[in-house]
């Protein structure tokens, strides 16, 4: 079995046994290693190349929005799945700008964490539905935003829909038969264009800008 394998970080050693606890119940996710700050996050996430990061966003020597800022920069293919106490507009816009590919509350129930972390395996973001409200519902976007989503070409177009559905540069590539050299500048232009630092946060202009339909997620 290809298990997915799981980071769970959060400054509190009770909430990592519970949710170690809850994964326990499902065969197919497996928890590597654990972390209690930003720092020690970015380590872990270097040593052992987890598929998916649960990360709190409040804790001590640099929140999650560092981690996750610093994870994404150095190892784009993880998923980061933020779960946390609090959901505001700030953190919501916050946390999928540096590059969450989900934002969930620990109220949440144990079925509903383990299909969060399925979900993103599958290309999906699971979000709590006021962080829906926040990042799909009444954003303006300013005009400066808009016109540079216009100048996107029809190649950057045809990336930016594969980078929405969750596709590596390495399967964007295949599909589009170009080289993943060219991806990456394709790409590249995309985050410039749409001013954004994260292909999470570009999904999700894009999807407010009405360049591409809304990205599949879950509401949790």
């Amino acid at each position: 079995m290809n298990h997915t394998t799981l980071l769970i970080v959060d400054d509190h050693t009770v909430v990592r046994k519970g949710i170690q606890m809850i994964v326990s119940t499902e065969p197919s996710i497996k928890v590597i290693g654990e972390a209690a700050d930003g720092p020690q996050a970015f380590e872990q996430v270097k040593a052992l190349r987890p598929d998916i990061v649960l990360m709190d966003l409040l804790m001590p020597n640099d929140g999650g929005l560092k981690a996750i800022t610093k994870i994404k920069k150095s190892f784009p293919t993880t998923k980061i799945i933020v779960l946390t106490t609090y959901v505001d507009k700030q953190k919501v816009t916050e946390a999928m700008s540096a590059g969450a590919d989900g934002y969930l509350l620990k109220e949440v129930d144990g079925q509903a964490l383990l299909d969060a972390i399925l979900h993103v395996r599958q290309g999906e973001m699971p979000l709590h539905p006021k962080a829906v409200t926040y990042l799909f519902k009444n954003e303006p976007i300013n005009n400066a935003i808009q016109a540079e989503t216009a100048q996107l070409t029809e190649r950057e177009m045809d990336v930016l829909k594969l980078v929405s559905e969750g596709l590596t540069n390495k399967e964007i590539a295949h599909d589009l038969n170009l080289s993943i050299g060219t991806i990456k500048v394709h790409v590249s232009n995309i985050l410039s264009k749409l001013q954004v630092t994260s292909r999470t946060a570009a999904s999700v202009r894009a999807t407010q800008s009405k360049l591409i339909p809304e990205r599949s997620f879950a509401e949790i």
